[in-house]
């Protein structure tokens, strides 16, 4: 779980723009990112795995 004070300043207009930063919808998460989805991808795979992501299914080979 991201520190509540990063996820506020994350909220917060950047200096610049490239110093902006992807977080999680569901739990701040910066790192492991997917922008289609705006999850990291420990939601992600949570949710996906539940049924909620429509169109996802696990992959096997």
């Amino acid at each position: 779980m991201a520190r509540k004070a990063l996820i506020a300043k994350s909220m917060r207009k950047p200096k610049f723009k490239v110093r902006q930063r992807n977080r999680c919808r569901l739990c701040g998460r910066p790192r492991g990112y997917m922008r289609k989805f705006q999850l990291c991808r420990v939601c992600f795979r949570k949710l996906a795995l539940e049924g909620y992501l429509p169109g996802v299914t696990k992959s096997s080979w």
